[in-house]
């Protein structure tokens, strides 16, 4: 099933499904008890939302060798964790703003996990049980301030600098699905989840073993190779196979 989150003309936001290109309301809520309503609603006439409004997220660094490798980096032993806030979110179609404090602003393409059961020392066997879906993530990066400041909350943190979706698909299989981001019609990143150093099951557990994961807490799964540079009036487009594409216009953002 996809579930989306939609807006239509000044109506409040709420949960749907979609099928093909019909959308439909959910009743309840797809982290506990809920039910499909009739898709009776075209996509083409509503504005589809980031499709999970998370309480944290936590990101994986140098999850994929050649990433590493292109910032003259180890790949670590173990999970290499950070946080980006929920006010960095973003959903489809909304714009990315480049800080005045950056001159350095990069895409990062990547597999966003969706927690569906609260869960803490969750063993790596029954990992897949605490999620509700799959969507598409952009942990877009200040570099210079990364490298500036050390630690990533700044270069990280952003407003904008989490777009997320277009929907969550629960049936999606992470082993082994092509991650592709193009800028503008330039493609930029091309490689497989199955290249990922900790798999999805690996870093549930990891993290689970650090904090409690709640329902709507959103796992970024890392980059691969081929961060590249932001500039206003580039359209970044992120496709994962199987979970569809997350476009984002940029623009500079306000300097005061």
């Amino acid at each position: 099933m996809r579930i989306v989150r939609y807006q239509k003309g000044s109506e409040p936001p709420r949960l749907g499904w979609l099928l093909e290109d019909a959308v439909g309301p959910i009743e309840g809520s797809p982290y506990g008890d809920f039910h499909r309503l009739e898709a009776s609603e075209s996509l083409a006439d509503v504005h589809l939302l980031a499709p999970v409004q998370p309480g944290k997220i936590i990101c994986i660094g140098r999850n994929y060798a050649a990433h590493a490798k292109e910032h003259q980096a180890e790949v670590p032993d173990v999970p290499l964790i950070f946080l980006k806030p929920p006010s960095a979110v973003i959903g489809p179609g909304e714009m990315i703003l480049l800080p005045p404090q950056s001159q350095q602003v990069e895409h990062e393409a990547e597999l966003a996990v969706v927690i569906g059961k609260r869960g803490r020392w969750i063993p790596p066997e029954a990992a897949l049980e605490h999620v509700l879906g799959y969507t598409i993530g952009n942990d877009v990066t200040a570099r210079d301030l990364q490298r500036r400041d050390g630690q990533w909350t700044r270069a990280k943190g952003f407003d904008t600098f989490c777009p997320l979706g277009p929907w969550i698909e629960t049936e999606f299989d992470p082993a082994d699905a092509l991650i592709t981001c193009y800028v503008d019609d330039e493609m930029r990143q091309m490689a497989s989840t199955h290249e990922m150093v900790f798999s999805v099951r690996q870093l549930i557990a990891f993290i689970s073993s650090v904090m409690t994961l709640e329902p709507e807490d959103v796992i970024l799964t890392g980059t691969p190779a081929g961060v590249g540079l932001l500039l206003p009036g580039n359209l970044v487009k992120v496709t994962i196979e199987g979970l569809g594409s997350l476009e984002n216009p940029v623009a500079r953002g306000e300097t005061r």
